[in-house]
C-alpha cells in the first residue's frame, strides 16, 4: 500500500514539475488517500496483533 502511495506521489511530483496540474493533483490525491488507508490498516493490524498475542500466551 505504501509502495503505491510513493509511486503516485512521484508521478504527481513529476507531473507537477512538467506543468500537468490536473494530473499532478489527481496523482497526489491518490497518493495521500493510499498513504492514510495503509496507515490505518497498519495500526489496526498492530492492535489486533497485540491483543491476540496476549490471548494466546
Amino acid at each position: 500500500m505504501f509502495k503505491w502511495a510513493i509511486i503516485f506521489a512521484v508521478i504527481g511530483l513529476i507531473a507537477g514539475a512538467l506543468g500537468f496540474t490536473g494530473a499532478a493533483g489527481a496523482a497526489m490525491g491518490v497518493a495521500k488517500l493510499l498513504f492514510w488507508v495503509g496507515l490505518v490498516i497498519a495500526i489496526v493490524l498492530l492492535i489486533l496483533g497485540l491483543t491476540v498475542a496476549r490471548k494466546v500466551t
